[in-house]
């Protein structure tokens, strides 16, 4: 049996839990005998947290003198039944902590007998409708005297333990609803997530970008260095990608004339799982014609100290109990700066050294592609021992030609590319670069990218023959950007794991 006549559910045994349905799906059955089963006719006027903060301060002598009349509808959180007066909570969508709940008081005299006594028999997590007015209790909480109540819908399934939610941390992820249900913090994360989305999406708009959407299924995988999904379009009969990024639909539209846009997109890259990756992510990619990667570097940083302030608060930062301040300038470092700053046991000339570096990074259980030169070897290094350790957001700019096939090359400095990623808290938030827009040095580059995937590097790009045509009628000079929106979440909520800030995270099936 429930024990509804306390505060809360008490843990349920997993051997009871069929008991527990059971004897409510009788409850649903005497309803549909009744035909008052899941009705749709009831329609609050007034949401918990909006009460609260409205008449939360008035003292109860006030509160009765106005009579305040007001409906509300929420799921039933907790429950105490006192013979011929009962109390219950109910939750709604309207706040986070106590301001989303309201308390009903309900009596024989008030609600009237029989809807008192079939009160007695719902459920904690039953979703009521209450019409009533509004008064204080004796210990001052703002609480509805309910004179109209209705069962809305009969939950089956019994809630966890209000003190412990779900425990396990994989269900919180498969069941993503009950975690909404329980956890205040986990309904705190997502909110925070929305706040910041509509925050990038203002600061977009007000800068003149145009929201866009392109494609998700590709003939040709591109844009990124990423192992793609494969599907097959039956009535085309043709092998096709999901997107692993939309950069070259995005700059198509550049070309066409579209200065500035932007688009919310979904990827999808066939690799590992990881605290930090998903298979299904979420990034904001960004281009703008007539500006370069200095340009990009300060647009970025606004946007992400932007949407942090909208989504916190403040751009000032607490993540896994190390203080991180996004409103600082974000300071900027070569790959090899970075190394001699987090790594200055290596002298200049190792650094230089092709052999040298491919001998280290075997000590890292690196072992480069045959094709890999002084740049790409420069990183590898980096990554391996100062990529961890760039805490304060952090720009490493002035990517090797070799490893970025889509970025312009330096006009001083051979081999290197205008191009920037920024880490933060040891992590990749964005990526981007000044804009190659020759055809012929990107033809080049794309077929030196078939010739490492030839060699071997399932991450190598395709040659795409429809965007060199489009780069032939001509692109302006340009930048673009792409920001990691889910890693970006992790900052903002001080989340750990990318699948607390991902509501239906990918996981193994089910056993």
């Amino acid at each position: 049996m429930t024990n509804d006549n306390n505060e809360a559910a008490a843990p349920v045994p997993a051997e009871d839990e069929h008991s527990i349905i059971a004897e409510r799906r009788a409850k649903l059955t005497a309803l549909r005998s009744q035909g008052v089963a899941f009705p749709n006719d009831f329609r609050p006027q007034h949401k918990a947290a909006a009460l609260h903060a409205q008449y939360g301060e008035m003292d109860q002598a006030a509160l009765e003198t106005a009579g305040v009349a007001v409906s509300v509808a929420g799921r039933m959180m907790l429950k105490r039944v006192m013979g011929k007066a009962s109390f219950a909570t109910i939750q709604d969508a309207s706040g986070l902590r106590a301001d989303g709940r309201i308390q009903l008081y309900l009596s024989n005299e008030l609600t009237g007998e029989a809807a008192h006594a079939a009160f007695k028999h719902y459920d904690l997590g039953d979703i009521l409708g209450a019409e009533g007015v509004l008064f204080k209790t004796k210990t001052g909480e703002l609480s509805m005297k309910v004179s109209r109540l209705r069962l809305l819908t009969k939950s089956l399934r019994p809630l966890p333990d209000k003190f412990h939610g779900l425990a396990d941390q994989e269900m919180k992820y498969r069941q993503r609803y009950v975690d909404l249900i329980m956890s205040e913090e986990t309904r705190r994360t997502f909110k925070a997530r929305t706040a910041a989305m509509n925050s990038i999406r203002r600061f977009m708009n007000d800068n003149e970008f145009m929201e866009v959407e392109t494609p998700m299924l590709h003939a040709i995988p591109g844009g990124a260095a990423a192992k793609p999904f494969i599907t097959h379009h039956n009535a085309l009969d043709m092998q096709m990608y999901l997107r692993i990024a939309p950069e070259l639909y995005l700059k198509r539209l550049v070309v066409g004339g579209f200065d500035r846009v932007f688009e919310v997109n979904r990827n999808f890259r066939n690799e590992g799982v990881s605290p930090r990756h998903n298979p299904e992510f979420t990034m904001m990619e960004f281009y703008a014609a007539y500006v370069d990667y200095q340009w990009l570097m300060d647009f970025t940083e606004a946007v992400i100290r932007q949407a942090a302030v909208d989504a916190h608060g403040t751009a000032s930062l607490t993540y896994q109990g190390r203080e991180l301040d996004l409103g600082k300038p974000f300071q900027r470092l070569t790959i090899v700066g970075a190394i001699n700053k987090y790594a200055p046991r290596y002298t200049h000339a190792q650094l230089h050294d092709v052999e040298f570096l491919k001998t280290e990074l075997k000590t890292f259980g690196v072992k480069p592609f045959a094709t890999a030169g002084l740049g790409a070897l420069q990183l590898a290094l980096f990554e391996e021992t100062a990529e961890a350790q760039l805490w304060e957001p952090t720009y490493i700019v002035d990517y090797p030609v070799e490893v970025s096939p889509l970025a312009r090359a330096s006009d001083t400095v051979p081999g290197i590319t205008e191009r920037f990623e920024l880490f933060i808290s040891g992590r990749e938030i964005a990526n981007g670069f000044s804009e190659l827009n020759d055809a012929e040095d990107q033809a080049a580059r794309f077929q030196a990218q078939v010739a490492a995937k030839d060699a071997g590097d399932e991450e190598a790009m395709f040659y795409d023959a429809d965007y060199i045509r489009a780069l032939e009628y001509g692109m302006p000079p340009a930048g673009g950007c792409g920001i990691g929106i889910d890693r970006l979440i992790m900052l903002i909520t001080d989340s750990p794991n990318i699948r607390d800030v991902i509501l239906f995270p990918h996981l193994r099936r089910e056993d």
